[in-house]
C-alpha cells in the first residue's frame, strides 16, 4: 500500500460529505442522503483501487538520457510512457533530477490516453563539471474518478557526467569551414595571402591569383598552369589555463574557468580538424594537467579528459613557474593561447615580464574578459548621481582594460578581449585569422 496515495479530489468529496452531515443534524431529513453520498464516496474508492491496482504492467516507462551532459548548454531528457490500461489516465511525472540543479518545483501533467503513447523531453543546463545523479522517475496515475493516485518508480539511480560543452562543436566546425562566424552580423576572416606549403601545380581557371602562375609549367604545356598552396599543417597550439582566483569570477551561472574550458574544448576540435596540433596545460602555483600537441585519432578525447578532471582551489597563480614550464615543456615554436583575466594595469605589469619571456619564442596571445556588468552600467542613461558615478567607475575600469591592451601589443603579444558568452567564437576566430595571415 505505499503506492496509494490519495487525491484532493477524495478530501473535497469527504467534506462535501461532511456538510452534509452538519445540515443533517439541523434538517434530519438529510441524514439518509448523507448516509448514501458516504457509501458512495467508499464504493468509488474502492472501484478506483480496483482500477489501478488490478492490473500488472499497467505502465511501460522510458527515460532516454545522453551518454553525457555537456557544460553549460541544454541537455534534452526524454521520456517515453506506453498506457496500458483500459481507461485515460491522468499522470503526474516527477522526475528525481541531481541536486546541483536544485529544482525542487519539478512537475510535469499529462493525460494518456488507453493504448497510447506520449513523448515529451525537458531540458537541463549543468554549471559545473562532475558527476550528477538521477534518482527514481515517479509517475502517479489517476483514473478518471481521480480519487486515489498509483504511484510507480523506474529506472533509479543513473548517473551522467557533465563534460565541457561538446553540444555545438558540429556548429563550430561549420562555421569555421566557411571561415566566417555569426556575431551580431557575418565576419569574414579575409586571406591576405598564402603560406609557403605548396600542394600541386593544376591549370588555370578564371578567379585565380595571376600571381602564381608557374611559366616554367605553362612553357612545357602549353596552357597556362598555376601553383596552388594549401594552408601549412601540423603546427603546435597550446592553450594554457589560467586556475588562479581572478578566474572564480561567474557570469550567468559559470565561472570565468568554466567558459575557458568550454572554449579550449570547442578551439581544440578545430585544430584537430584543421590539421594541426592541439596541445593544453593548466597552472596556478604549479603546472598540472598537461597534454602534449599532437593531432592522433585519439587527441581530442586525451584532451576532453584532462579538461573534466581540472580541479582548483583557486590560489594566486604564479607566472614566473608558468614561464618555466612553458620554457622546458614546449621547445619548438608554437602558438600559445593563454586564458587568464587582468582587471588592472597593475596587475599586467607585475606579470608582463613572463609573458615577454613567453612571446620571445612563441607567438603569444593573451585572452582576458569583459565584464557584462559593467558593460551594462557604461550602457545606462543615469538618472541620479548615484547611477552617474557608477557609470565613471565602470568606464575607467573599462579605459584600463584599453591600456592592458595597448601595452601587451607594445611588446607583439596579442590579445582577445571578450565577453564570456562570445568566448568560443571569439578565438577560434583568432585562430583563424593567424592562419590566414601565415603569422605563426
Amino acid at each position: 500500500m505505499k503506492n496509494l496515495y490519495i487525491n484532493t479530489r477524495f478530501f473535497f468529496t469527504l467534506i462535501g460529505v461532511g456538510i452534509l452531515y452538519v445540515l443533517a443534524f439541523f434538517f434530519p431529513v438529510l441524514m439518509w442522503a448523507a448516509h448514501i453520498a458516504l457509501l458512495i464516496c467508499f464504493l468509488a474508492t474502492m472501484v478506483d483501487f480496483l482500477l489501478l491496482f488490478n492490473q500488472k504492467n499497467a505502465l511501460q516507462v522510458q527515460r532516454i538520457l545522453p551518454e553525457k551532459l555537456s557544460n553549460g548548454d541544454e541537455n534534452f531528457v526524454k521520456i517515453d510512457i506506453k498506457n496500458n490500461y483500459n481507461f485515460t489516465i491522468d499522470a503526474k511525472i516527477i522526475d528525481e533530477i541531481p541536486f546541483q540543479f536544485q529544482k525542487r518545483d519539478f512537475l510535469i501533467e499529462k493525460q494518456i490516453a488507453s493504448g497510447a503513447n506520449t513523448f515529451f523531453q525537458y531540458s537541463l543546463e549543468p554549471k559545473e563539471r562532475g558527476e550528477y545523479h538521477f534518482g527514481g522517475l515517479n509517475i502517479y496515475a489517476s483514473s478518471p474518478l481521480g480519487l486515489i493516485s498509483k504511484r510507480f518508480i523506474f529506472q533509479k539511480d543513473a548517473v551522467l557526467p557533465s563534460y565541457p560543452s561538446f553540444i555545438h562543436l558540429r556548429k563550430y566546425e561549420l562555421m569555421a569551414i566557411q571561415s566566417e562566424f555569426l556575431l551580431g552580423g557575418i565576419k569574414k576572416v579575409r586571406k591576405l595571402g598564402h603560406t609557403m606549403e605548396f600542394e600541386q601545380i593544376k591549370e588555370y581557371v578564371p578567379g585565380d591569383d595571376i600571381r602564381t602562375i608557374n611559366w616554367k609549367a605553362t612553357s612545357k604545356t602549353n596552357r597556362l598552369m598555376v601553383n596552388q598552396f594549401q594552408d601549412e599543417k601540423a603546427q603546435r597550439i597550446f592553450m594554457l589555463i589560467d586556475k588562479g582566483r581572478t578566474m572564480k569570477m561567474p557570469f550567468n551561472g559559470l565561472s570565468l574557468l568554466d567558459y575557458s574550458i568550454n572554449a579550449t574544448m570547442a578551439l581544440s576540435h578545430i585544430i584537430l580538424r584543421k590539421g594541426d596540433r592541439a596541445g593544453m596545460m593548466t597552472f596556478s602555483k604549479k603546472a598540472e594537467n598537461k597534454i602534449a600537441a599532437d593531432n592522433k585519432s585519439g587527441q581530442l578525447k586525451k584532451i576532453s579528459e584532462a579538461l573534466y578532471n581540472i580541479k582548483t582551489d583557486f590560489f594566486e597563480s604564479d607566472f614566473n613557474r608558468l614561464y618555466q614550464d612553458v620554457k622546458y615543456s614546449i621547445n619548438q615554436r608554437s602558438l600559445i593561447l593563454l586564458f587568464t583575466n587582468f582587471e588592472t594595469l597593475d596587475g599586467l605589469n607585475r606579470q608582463l615580464k613572463y609573458l615577454r619571456g613567453i612571446a620571445k619564442n612563441h607567438l603569444l596571445v593573451v585572452v582576458f574578459f569583459k565584464n557584462s556588468e559593467l558593460q551594462t552600467l557604461i550602457n545606462k542613461n543615469p538618472e541620479n548621481m548615484q547611477e552617474i558615478y557608477d557609470e565613471i567607475i565602470a568606464e575607467k575600469f573599462e579605459f584600463e582594460k584599453k591600456l592592458i591592451i595597448q601595452e601587451l601589443r607594445k611588446y607583439g603579444i596579442y590579445t582577445v578581449y571578450t565577453l564570456p558568452e562570445n568566448l568560443n567564437i571569439d578565438v577560434i576566430n583568432k585562430y583563424l585569422e593567424i592562419k590566414a595571415r601565415g603569422i605563426l
